[in-house]
């Protein structure tokens, strides 16, 4: 009775839109029955592989011995299940049957060597109200659509399900991965980032899943990978979209199988981690293009969160400001006290009103440079960056009129560039000026993707780096 072909599988945990807003969440799990001297014990569980077995560190133990160690395994495979017998010495049966690998469907019966299993899969709908609390752990914001990623944040975060992020860059995914992690119950274990983006491709392989002293030039020791250090705790592998194409087979098989293969080793180590993944890119896009496996998409996607960019919840922008002044490290004086207090009426219109492309990320950057600027307790227009202050629609900056050669400063005391004192000292105010306004318009033209904001200004994307960080501009690596 061998893996039947069948539609597509849909997520299995679903969260149900209505207007484009959140209205049910469907929580799926697996409850298992078997009998045990002489009665019935039943056991739910939430994960996405059951591992069945004689041994110990299987999730369901059975004290039999015609089963084998490892005898075979569940997996949820969007709204299905499967099972996979492990090359058991006594066979797995579904139903008096055989198998090697079949779907399972309602009340059917397990056989693992003399014992019966009844597998039932078990729904609970639940309804989503927006919480009324402005802050679920470490994620903060009052806006509508916050309030209800709280509530599918508390009904989610306690189980095992894996999450995909998915937001623009600076929304704060990382944030809500960690949120998720210490609300779950393996708070008081590890939490492992792994930046899919950051790492070269021919590393990538031995710092995911490790690899064993001589395995290529430079082992000179054996290394666990993130998977091995996170065991007991989550795995948060960001920027996921980058993972390259061949290294995608290798990490489903650690989802499926909970086991790795260090780079020149033989045996598989098991690994119990809860994943949770990030990305600012289109999985179902990057599916449909071919540049991330079908089967992956579906193992990952359980449960998907969309993170909103900070232009589409305004309301929150003061909170989260007034935050950051608040917490940050940054805005404290020698005694540890607060340097500077708030910001002036004509700050916060600003920061109401500039679209931020690089998302909460940037507003927090800009905080952090205003309070450096800051001569008093109070933040003034001309301690933000010029570009949030004096906005020019992203333009660069205009030269003058030469029948009027006065140029117009705004009235809070711009500090747009002059055209007195000598050429080479304008020239590199009106450089400086132009710099600032290019590299803002062009990530926000690229969504705050430096990556593609440096491809199409044609230059080193370090040096791009180099250039956001002179003037106060701050984005994610895509």
């Amino acid at each position: 009775m061998d893996k039947p072909e069948g539609p597509g599988p849909a997520p299995a945990t679903k969260i149900t839109y209505i207007d484009g807003r959140p209205t049910t969440i469907t929580l799926r799990r697996c409850k298992l029955a078997l009998m045990r001297g002489g009665e019935l014990k039943e056991m739910l569980f939430e994960q996405d592989v059951v591992t069945i077995g004689a041994m110990e560190d299987n999730d369901l133990v059975v004290d039999d011995e015609t089963v084998s160690r490892n005898h075979c395994r569940i997996i949820r495979e969007g709204d299905q299940y499967i099972i996979k017998d492990l090359g058991s010495t006594n066979g797995t049966f579904v139903n008096r049957v055989r198998i090697r690998e079949a779907f399972l469907h309602e009340n059917c019966t397990l056989t693992c060597g003399k014992t019966d299993i009844k597998f039932q899969p078990v729904d609970e709908k639940l309804r989503i109200v927006p919480s009324d609390r402005e802050r679920y752990g470490d994620i903060l914001g009052r806006d509508r659509t916050m309030r209800e990623i709280y509530a599918i944040l508390e009904k989610i975060a306690p189980t095992d399900t894996t999450v995909v992020i998915e937001g623009e860059t600076g929304t704060g995914k990382e944030v809500v991965a960690r949120t998720i992690h210490q609300t779950s119950r393996r708070k008081d274990g590890p939490f492992m980032v792994f930046d899919c983006g950051a790492v070269p491709e021919n590393l990538i392989e031995s710092e995911l899943f490790g690899h064993e002293k001589g395995s290529f030039t430079g082992a000179i020791a054996t290394r666990q990978g993130v998977f091995e250090m996170g065991h007991g705790g989550t795995v948060f592998l960001d920027e996921l979209g980058e993972l390259a194409i061949d290294l995608q087979p290798k990490l489903l098989r650690v989802l499926e199988q909970r086991e790795v293969k260090r780079v020149g080793g033989g045996k598989p180590i098991k690994v119990d981690v809860r994943v949770v993944a990030a990305t600012n890119r289109d999985l179902e896009e990057e599916v449909r293009a071919g540049r991330f496996r079908e089967d992956l998409f579906y193992r990952l996607t359980v449960v998907r969160l969309k993170l909103p960019p900070l232009r589409e919840r305004r309301e929150d922008i003061d909170l989260l400001a007034s935050h950051f002044l608040t917490s940050g490290r940054f805005n404290r004086d020698r005694l540890g006290g607060r340097k500077v207090t708030s910001f002036a009426p004509a700050v916060v219109d600003r920061l109401r009103g500039y679209e931020w492309p690089g998302n909460v990320r940037e507003l927090h950057n800009v905080v952090e440079r205003a309070v450096s600027f800051a001569e008093g307790e109070i933040v003034e227009l001309a301690d933000l960056p010029e570009h949030i202050a004096y906005p020019r629609n992203g333009s660069a900056p205009s030269l003058p009129d030469e029948t009027n050669p006065n140029i117009e400063l705004p009235d809070s005391g711009s500090v747009r560039p002059s055209i007195s004192g000598p050429f080479k000292d304008a020239k590199e105010q009106w450089v400086a000026s132009f710099e600032e306004d290019y590299i803002a318009a062009l990530l926000r033209k690229n969504k705050g993707n430096i990556s593609h904001a440096a491809r199409e200004a044609d230059i080193d994307r370090k040096y791009f780096r180099k250039l956001m960080k002179k003037y106060g501009i701050s984005a994610d690596d895509a």
